[in-house]
């Protein structure tokens, strides 16, 4: 049994579409999101019923927690972007609808630790890290940059942990060092019972890997699949640019996945 893993999406239904469409050609049922459904981009609402009527869960992530109550620490175009999205939230005239998305949004889980179909062994789940689910950034130098703060980290993982986040996929271990997915074979992360790992399941909505296409991850029983999945990203672009209230940067970025 093979389980899509799909995160921080920030409101770029093109990308989730065509992500879904790939998710689907290879016969997988079932999905779960790690957050930021919402934030930056131009379609949360259709984002959000995507996630609601697709994953069999998904956990909060920090713009989706900016969304629904405040949004700290944002920079002032990532500030602006979730008011914009809760005014999107509000705007909807069904009131059933409405009600229905701001419920989803607010039982979403912060961690979730369990064995999941087909893995064999309990796997964490958390948007941000082990340590602070929804804020903490586990960035690829940090395994030369602070090997107390990997430490720490790894020290809250039992085998594999699942996270997003940073928008950069590929795997941490606790040698410690992380391995991009173009240096692990077929693009894929074997689990070893001698070896913990973190994986980044990378971006859907909004890569910062230097790869425009949107980035996903498929957990099969013996191995962590990283996907790519080219979408219409001038579409999302121009949806950008027709909001006055969204920077023409979250736009431009998109292009050039940073």
């Amino acid at each position: 049994m093979s389980i899509a893993i799909i995160s921080d999406i920030h409101g770029n239904a093109e990308a989730l579409r065509a992500v879904m469409r790939d998710i689907d050609s290879r016969s997988i049922e079932k999905i779960i999101c790690l957050g930021d459904i919402v934030g930056y981009g131009p379609e949360p609402l259709a984002c959000v019923d995507m996630v609601r009527e697709r994953c069999m869960w998904s956990l909060m992530g920090n713009h989706d927690f900016g969304v629904l109550y405040e949004p700290t620490n944002f920079n002032p175009g990532a500030e602006a972007a979730a008011y914009w999205t809760r005014e999107q939230f509000d705007a909807e005239p069904d009131a059933g609808l409405r009600s229905k998305r701001y419920e989803f949004l607010g039982k979403l889980r912060v961690r979730v630790f369990e064995t999941l179909d087909g893995m064999g062994f309990p796997v964490l789940a958390v948007h941000g890290s082990p340590r602070r689910p929804i804020n903490e950034y586990i960035f690829p130098d940090d395994v030369m940059n602070s090997p107390d703060k990997i430490e720490s980290i790894f020290g809250r993982v039992e085998r594999v942990c699942i996270v997003g986040h940073t928008h950069v996929p590929g795997v941490f271990t606790n040698e410690p060092d992380f391995y991009p997915p173009n240096e692990l074979g077929e693009s894929s992360y074997k689990f070893a019972l001698d070896e913990k790992a973190i994986i980044n399941v990378g971006s859907v909505g909004q890569p910062r890997d230097h790869d425009p296409r949107a980035c996903y991850t498929v957990l099969h029983p013996e191995r962590a699949e990283f996907i790519r999945v080219e979408y219409d990203v001038d579409a999302t672009a121009r949806k950008i640019k027709a909001v006055p209230t969204l920077h023409d940067w979250l736009a431009d970025r998109l292009y050039e996945g940073r």
